[in-house]
């Protein structure tokens, strides 16, 4: 470990290219959109929350670091000080935003536990208006409130939507840890590129994870098996693990490294508000896949979200 601070020239020299930002935040969404509900047949097999949580931290782990040692293995280099900062964007960050999100939503709807996570902006814009002391426009609240309402119409909360106190409460803090996410990886991209960072991050999860539950507990049987898809899928069944597979891919390293990537083109407000296409998106795999409604009601709701996000990138 270095004495020094090890800051990657590429890192710090990087040139803004807001719409590359907003690309790679937009496949973002979309991916861990489409993860939601692979998750959720994931969660039906019987494994729990907290093991779903274990995978896929550590098979984030193993794939960046294999990532980083056959490209670019100086990049592992830090100081003490940094490495303060790395254990608590992992814990923090990486691990309780995924736990507390698994936890959410398998007391409530997915679109609603999206929905109260997705205060998470609101969160960020509040913290840079108010703690960092920067200039937030008024468009940008107006933004923010478009796009709350918009995913409160495709979530239907107004439909008599029955919430669980735990639920709700595990979703509250799923945006507490998604808003000190985004900002605390809005402050390390500028030290060291967003692969190795992603890589402590995960580092730091899966050893939280492996102290709370050894793996020699884990219940290897349960990825053997195969398990239906549910839905307009049922008839179609896949092994347990081929479905992990795909979300230690796609849905945790790509839309990952997409997400703290998209940070060194955006500041950190635009990209949590740019993710809220997350529950939109999440809204129509849930319609197309596992049946689940969608009215004119979630399509207007929809646009209102979009909306809010294009306002949100006119506030210069």
């Amino acid at each position: 470990m270095a004495d020094a601070a090890y800051i990657p020239a590429e890192s710090v020299a990087v040139e803004r290219r807001p719409a590359v930002g907003y690309a790679m935040v937009a496949v973002a969404a979309a991916l861990f959109a489409f993860n939601g509900s692979v998750s959720k047949v994931i969660l039906d097999s019987g494994l729990s929350s907290l093991r779903v949580t274990e995978v896929r931290c550590t098979g984030g782990l193993i794939g960046l670091a294999g990532v980083l040692l056959l490209t670019r293995p100086e990049t592992f280099r830090t100081d003490r000080r940094e490495l303060l900062l790395l254990a608590a964007f992992g814990l923090f960050g990486v691990c309780f935003v995924q736990l507390f999100y698994f936890l959410a939503i398998h007391r409530l709807q997915i679109g609603v536990a999206l929905l109260i996570q997705y205060v998470a902006p609101l969160m960020v814009a509040l913290w840079a208006r108010f703690v960092l002391k920067e200039h937030v426009r008024r468009r940008l609240w107006a933004a923010l409130l478009l796009a709350l309402g918009g995913l409160s119409l495709v979530v239907d909360v107004w439909g008599g939507v029955t919430l669980n106190t735990w639920g709700v409460v595990f979703s509250c803090a799923a945006a507490i840890t998604y808003a000190f996410y985004v900002l605390v990886a809005e402050r390390a991209v500028g030290r060291r590129d967003p692969i190795s960072l992603l890589c402590y991050g995960f580092f730091f999860a899966s050893l939280f994870y492996a102290v709370a539950q050894p793996w020699w507990s884990f219940p290897f049987r349960i990825p053997a098996r195969s398990i239906s898809l549910e839905g307009h899928l049922a008839a179609w069944h896949l092994p347990i693990w081929a479905l992990m597979l795909w979300m230690v891919v796609l849905g945790t390293i790509v839309p990952f490294m997409l997400i703290v990537g998209s940070l060194q083109h955006l500041r950190a407000t635009r990209v949590a508000i740019v993710a809220m296409l997350e529950p939109v998106v999440a809204s129509v795999v849930a319609y197309a896949w596992l049946d689940q409604t969608l009215g004119v009601q979630q399509l207007v709701g929809g646009a209102v979200v979009l909306t809010g996000i294009l306002l949100a990138q006119t506030a210069r």
